[in-house]
């Protein structure tokens, strides 16, 4: 009796465990594939808000990944980091303070502080401020350290290099406001400064100085003079025009403010012995400008000097509501002096 052979509809299908292998991982690729999908279209938040973190320099991506985590900006760590290293973006990113929101989809957070889109905090300098005060209000604003700012901006070799006639950078540092990023140089922002004042001291101020006789850097001087004498706009040109009358007669300047500029610990009392004290800022006992700027002058009292008043006044002496009696004569300014100061 012969044994009859199994035809192919009688034997049983079996599925090959390498068959198995293959499904299990095409699942979990759809699987990956679906989650890394959620993540990247998906906000941290559905209701944003603002977050300030600070990414310091160096900071390993695992540390950053947590950081972000922990305050709200991705809601995983893990598959931020895959993200950034699937970028290759890891040395990329930016050093720095940012204000970020928790909308933000995880692409869009990344390229923030990869482009280095930091946070900027707005400061203003008032006209007439000093390197020193400068230094300190941005230190009140946490924006560099005060002592730092006034090495910088005391140092000849950078005065040079801004190409400033000067051992320092008094007078060319332009008082406006400006917006700056915590943690930066302060060579960053006195550079800031300076270019701000060759914005508006160009080829038509120096045109105008060069008309005048005098130099950019005199220029300078005469307007930080200007804006320490007077807070009222129409007085400057006069203000200059008389300081200008001044020089051109060999006069002493006689300006109070360039007295207080060269002493050290000055109280807030001029006296007469300051007055006599003799230092290279002392326009009472030295003929013509003093050694520098005692400020860092606005443009109105710039452009006071480069279109200064023609008056014959010689003389000014301050009134009770801060304007100022201009005289032509000693002995009426003496007049002045009697009526406006002393009573006082």
């Amino acid at each position: 009796m012969s044994a009859t052979a199994p035809t192919k509809y009688s034997r049983k299908k079996r599925f090959h465990p390498f068959r198995w292998f293959l499904l299990v991982l095409v699942i979990v690729f759809l699987w990956l594939t679906a989650d890394a999908y959620r993540f990247l279209r998906s906000p941290a938040s559905s209701e944003p808000e603002a977050v300030v973190i600070e990414i310091p320099s160096g900071m390993p991506l695992r540390a950053l990944s947590n950081l972000l985590q922990e305050r709200g900006l991705t809601s995983s760590a893990e598959r931020f980091g895959w993200l950034v290293r699937f970028k290759g973006a890891a040395r990329r990113i930016k050093a720095g303070e940012y204000k970020l929101s928790t909308g933000l989809r995880p692409g869009e957070l990344l390229d923030k502080i990869v482009r280095g889109e930091v946070l900027l905090h707005q400061i203003t300098f008032p006209e007439g401020y000093t390197i020193k005060q400068m230094a300190e209000l941005l230190e009140s604003h946490d924006l560099a350290k005060s002592d730092a700012f006034i090495a910088a901006a005391s140092s000849p070799a950078f005065a040079q290099e801004l190409n400033i006639p000067a051992s320092t950078l008094e007078g060319y540092l332009f008082p406006d406001t400006y917006q700056f990023a915590k943690n930066l140089p302060v060579e960053s922002i006195l550079k800031a400064l300076v270019q701000r004042f060759d914005h508006h001291f160009g080829p038509v101020q120096q045109k105008e100085a060069d008309d005048l006789g005098l130099t950019r850097h005199q220029v300078v001087i005469l307007a930080s003079v200007v804006e320490k004498e007077t807070s009222v706009a129409e007085e400057r040109p006069l203000i200059a025009g008389v300081f200008l009358n001044r020089l051109k007669k060999g006069i002493r300047l006689q300006s109070d403010p360039t007295v207080i500029y060269g002493l050290k610990n000055f109280n807030g009392n001029l006296t007469k012995a300051h007055l006599e004290a003799d230092t290279p800022y002392n326009t009472y006992t030295r003929r013509g400008l003093p050694a520098g700027p005692i400020c860092n002058p606005g443009a109105a009292s710039i452009q006071a000097v480069l279109n200064p008043a023609s008056t014959p006044y010689l003389y000014f002496v301050a009134k009770k509501d801060g304007t100022h009696h201009f005289s032509t004569s000693l002995a009426e300014h003496n007049a002045a002096v009697l009526r406006h100061q002393k009573r006082r």
